[in-house]
């Protein structure tokens, strides 16, 4: 419980001095959290939503899978790491969080809709390792002292993740954290 109230402490102070930009941040990591109460109070079913590879139907998973995760540990996991990259991603520009979300939202889950296991992904680490793959992109990409700054921070606080991108652990998507990343990196030329 004492992480809950620190990561609500920050995302506060965060709120109060950022000039808004964490105001996107914490809806969108809110909509996380109500989906996940959704499916406790009656629309279990909600989780099957995520990317089905090769299934028209689980196409509609690129747009949902960010939102639905397995449990509340899931979750929490996801939204303790979620939260600190998703400022980082927005420091330099504001409007990075939107673009780089987006990229990776749409990038990111076509190559796991076109070439990932016969699974149901689910969960924002997709989202996740798409920024750490952003953050460490821009600081190559961009060349500017802030950029490489940033991905400095990013890699020594988040760099440990990246070998979530190789298969190991059952019912986790390597695939979505390897394309999620990809796609970040291609944010960060795209948007240098």
């Amino acid at each position: 419980m004492g992480m809950i109230s620190r990561t609500l402490g920050v995302l506060a102070w965060l709120k109060t001095t950022s000039g808004g930009r964490s105001s996107w941040i914490l809806g969108t990591l809110v909509l996380f959290w109500a989906m996940e109460v959704l499916k406790v109070v009656g629309f279990s079913r909600l989780s099957a939503n995520g990317i089905r590879p090769r299934n028209l139907e689980g196409l509609w998973g690129i747009l949902y899978a960010p939102f639905l995760h397995a449990d509340f540990g899931h979750l929490l996991a996801n939204s303790v790491a979620f939260v600190p990259l998703a400022l980082l991603v927005s420091a330099r520009k504001a409007h990075h969080f939107f673009s780089v979300s987006l990229i990776v939202l749409l990038c990111g889950g076509a190559a796991v809709w076109l070439l990932g296991r016969n699974a149901n992904h689910i969960g924002a680490s997709g989202l996740i390792f798409g920024y750490l793959g952003f953050l460490l992109g821009a600081g190559v990409f961009a060349r500017e002292f802030s950029a490489v700054a940033i991905a400095a921070v990013a890699a020594f606080f988040y760099g440990g993740i990246l070998w979530g991108v190789l298969p190991g652990r059952p019912g986790v998507s390597w695939e979505a954290h390897l394309f999620g990343a990809l796609a970040g990196l291609l944010a960060a030329k795209m948007l240098k």
